[in-house]
């Protein structure tokens, strides 16, 4: 960080931190209150700054409050300079640090997935929701395009052990290697989730079509010459798992006309959407022969995600 502290702990990230050969010679001089404080006035937020200051000394919340004036290490010191430096070139918090929060549950995240968004959680909730309706012994679900994998993992999480299968597919390996990362975080839980690799439904055994509850996507729906996108979301994040095509509709296509195939009678399909293409997607809903289709809201107010069910047999 290039904001000094008041005092003797005025300084640069090299001259900063003073050793004290007679004590710990890994240890500086300056404390988490004054690295805290410091971060804070160098990237003028505090919540990040709180965030960054957890991250560099692996203690968080009170933790992190009972140690504020304790001395910090020099590699401490060293690492949080770095996340500071990365932060203020524009590189998203959730990237420096390594990890975001969805819902229950705290993920990996880098470069290589999306990375997870407070609206996507109520399209993991309405799944959940779905999912719990089933009264069958073992309730099957799939999250298709399932990057960082925080959806079929926060389902993983919620629902009981026993009689649940979450199947997590995509069709970058790189991303499911995050995905598998974070199922190993869920511990027991991880023993109801199967990863496969693959382009949506063919990542899928063949012999569970018409076996799944409950489908569920976040695919790629931005058009690919949306001028809403922010820029530091086109430079940081991966395009394939934004962009689909002149109208954002490619992937759901795909998704929605091959969904009766997999799900079993009365399963449900809900994909997430941009809050543009409510009418669009739930056309494709009906011209697909789904039922109780319906288009949902996030907690702005805006349409987030279309949900419709297979008929039942008669």
């Amino acid at each position: 960080m290039n904001a000094s502290t008041q005092g003797e702990e005025e300084g640069s990230p090299e001259d900063r931190p003073e050793k004290n050969p007679e004590k710990d010679p890994e240890k500086s001089a300056v404390s988490w209150r004054a690295l805290l404080r410091e971060t804070t006035t160098a990237i003028g937020e505090s919540a990040p700054a709180r965030w960054l200051c957890e991250a560099a000394s692996g203690l968080t919340g009170d933790e992190l409050l009972s140690e504020l004036d304790q001395p910090v290490t020099l590699r401490m010191v060293a690492h949080l300079d770095s996340m500071v430096a990365r932060y203020r070139s524009g590189e998203p918090l959730a990237y420096v640090l390594g990890y975001w929060s969805f819902r229950h549950i705290d993920v990996m995240v880098d470069r290589r997935v999306l990375i997870p968004r407070p609206e996507t959680e109520v399209v993991a909730g309405r799944a959940i929701e779905l999912a719990a309706l089933v009264s069958d012994p073992v309730r099957r679900i799939a999250d298709l395009g399932t990057g960082s994998g925080v959806i079929g993992l926060s389902i993983a999480s919620e629902m009981s052990i026993s009689g649940t299968e979450v199947w997590l597919t995509d069709a970058v390996s790189d991303a499911l290697d995050v995905a598998r990362a974070n199922a190993a975080g869920l511990g027991r839980r991880a023993a109801n989730v199967r990863i496969a690799e693959g382009e949506w439904f063919a990542a899928l055994p063949e012999d569970l079509a018409g076996s799944f509850d409950v489908v569920v996507s976040n695919p790629p729906y931005i058009a690919d010459d949306d001028s809403e996108i922010d820029p530091s979301v086109c430079e940081w994040e991966p395009g394939s798992a934004l962009f689909a095509g002149s109208d954002g509709l490619r992937d759901l296509r795909i998704i929605v006309g091959e969904a009766q195939t997999w799900l079993r009678p009365g399963g449900w399909l809900i994909v997430e959407i941009g809050y543009g293409q409510g009418s669009a997607v739930e056309q494709l809903f009906v011209d697909s022969g789904f039922v109780d289709v319906r288009v949902g809201q996030d907690l702005t107010g805006r349409d987030r995600y279309v949900e419709g069910r297979r008929p039942a047999s008669c």
